[in-house]
């Protein structure tokens, strides 16, 4: 039977399969199809799927009915993955231990459940967790043909932003120099250098960053990735002109930056800059700060840069009335 599908490659099947389930688009009756280098995920409804998805229809099967926690549960449960770590968000403590009884229950591969208890709070950008099943907040996460050790009590992680992280590291060429400004374990760096780039990474965090490293290491970029603990501001001048591409993923405060990203970014340098904003102007005021930088670089002697907004994306919803947006902006010195 033909169904419609997302047609994605085999190594990059569990970030798409994840990314669908989250939006419940995955048609749970079908089953998951693998052809060649390809894998078709099923789905409900095509017209709901990101336009950076291949949607195709492809020949599936009937699936062999699986246990979720929805079907253990009189209420629609909300939970994400992190390698096989289920992450909720629950403020009622019967609720929270309802889901993770029937998470465990379930079908779903997992070693512990953790519920969130605290905000993401300290310039380490690290929460607190109440674990109601299992033991270690440690993982490995797999996205996109990198897997990625991680310890959710130590470090910030976020797999909802895998399909962000895979847009912007594809637009990497080979010999490009990518700096990564707030780079946790390293999810934008190590794809940029299995693209043949030469990455920087750098984490006030220093247990992100010997995750970072061990994860070069396992997967198989170390001698083109460099990982550096400190305020990125402490770099500025030892990277000085040296960046052809800027990740900036510090939405709250990422503004508060860009006057050493313009220290780092070379002749031309494209600058991904992530902000959170209301919905009525998501874009105006990242763009107004990029541009002020831009002016600030040319003080003194040296020329400032013209800047160019390639791309305007809204990358979730981060709250009512509030979206968490990333900005593509091209730096040319003038």
């Amino acid at each position: 039977m033909q169904s419609p599908c997302v047609r994605a490659p085999r190594t990059d099947g569990e970030a798409v399969r994840q990314q669908l389930e989250n939006a419940d688009l995955l048609d749970r009756d079908r089953r998951i199809a693998v052809e060649g280098e390809d894998i078709f995920v099923p789905i409900v409804d095509p017209d709901a799927v990101p336009s950076d998805l291949d949607v195709v229809d492809h020949e599936t099967g009937d699936r062999e009915t699986q246990t979720m926690p929805a079907d253990r549960l009189e209420f629609d449960p909300s939970y994400e993955r992190v390698g096989d770590v289920v992450v909720i968000d629950e403020d009622d403590s019967d609720r929270a231990r309802a889901l993770a009884d029937a998470i465990v229950a379930s079908d779903i591969p997992v070693e512990t459940v953790l519920n969130r208890a605290s905000k993401i709070e300290g310039e380490l950008r690290v929460r607190e967790w109440e674990v109601l099943y299992g033991e270690s907040t440690e993982t490995v996460h797999r996205e996109y043909g990198c897997s990625y050790a991680v310890d959710l009590a130590a470090v910030f992680f976020s797999p909802r932003l895998a399909t962000e992280r895979h847009r912007v590291t594809e637009q990497i060429d080979a010999g490009e120099q990518v700096f990564d400004m707030f780079a946790g374990v390293g999810p934008f760096v190590i794809p940029a250098a299995q693209r043949d780039a030469t990455a920087v990474g750098v984490d006030k965090n220093p247990v992100a960053i010997e995750y970072l490293e061990a994860n070069a290491e396992t997967n198989g970029v170390a001698d083109a990735v460099t990982g550096i603990a400190a305020d990125v501001r402490e770099t500025a001048d030892e990277y000085a002109e040296w960046a052809d591409r800027i990740v900036m993923n510090l939405p709250h405060s990422a503004d508060e930056f860009l006057d050493a990203a313009m220290a780092i970014a070379g002749e031309e340098c494209v600058l991904h800059f992530y902000d959170i904003q209301h919905e009525d102007d998501p874009f105006g005021p990242g763009t107004e700060a990029i541009e002020a930088a831009a002016e600030r670089a040319g003080d003194g002697e040296e020329p400032g840069y013209d800047v160019e907004v390639e791309t305007e994306r809204i990358v979730r919803s981060y709250a009512p009335h509030e979206v968490n947006v990333c900005l593509d902006v091209r730096l040319s010195r003038r």
